[in-house]
């Protein structure tokens, strides 16, 4: 049997929302728009950057909110007992410049993510996709070097990776994703992941 890799969204399943938590620092409720509410990450994209240059925001604003955050609870557990069975690939939308704090706190497993475009004066003015449609070309790509790819996610950015992948599993989704996607099993629970990814 082909060897398993695990890859896992990041946002929502390890950490939470980065843009969220913004959204509740600043009091733009805008902000709280997430890929759990928007399938189109690039219209996604362009109305949050809007928002920063309408009010200024800089990345350091951004990046103050975030090292006063910490990964979920129990991530870094489930993450590590993941990690002593097989090998883990974090597939995510998010983007560097946010998620090297959390690395750390996590025992720096790998990840793709993308990358935010920042001017000389700390305001992003755009950001740049490592590849389109990442997370599904990133499992394919897997699949086809010889691996077996299990995944897991909890948004609409994360259904074409759990549909490319040997099995998928929705994890503390909404209610929409999970209806509109029915085919994928669904837990809230690391430890009923763990099991549901048929290690």
């Amino acid at each position: 049997m082909a060897p398993l890799i695990v890859c896992l969204d990041l946002e929502g399943v390890l950490i939470p929302e980065v843009w969220i938590a913004f959204a509740e620092k600043t009091g733009i409720d805008a902000l709280r728009r997430t890929t759990r509410d928007e399938p189109d990450y690039d219209k996604l994209m362009q109305g949050r950057l809007e928002i920063l240059d309408e009010h200024g925001f800089k990345l350091g604003d951004i990046q103050d909110v975030i090292g006063a955050m910490e990964p979920l609870p129990g991530a870094r557990e489930f993450l590590d007992a993941l990690r002593a069975r097989t090998q883990v690939v974090i597939l995510s939308d998010t983007f560097y410049q946010f998620a090297a704090p959390f690395m750390r706190q996590l025992g720096q497993p790998t990840l793709f993510c993308h990358q935010l475009l920042v001017d000389e004066a700390d305001r992003v003015t755009g950001y740049e996709l490592r590849i389109p449609d990442g997370k599904r070309r990133a499992v394919a790509a897997l699949k086809d070097i010889g691996f077996r790819v299990h995944a897991a996610g909890d948004s609409y950015n994360d259904t074409t990776m759990l549909k490319e992948a040997d099995k998928g599993v929705l994890f503390r989704c909404p209610d929409n994703v999970a209806e509109e996607f029915p085919e994928f099993e669904r837990t809230d629970a690391y430890d009923e992941l763990l099991v549901l990814l048929e290690l």
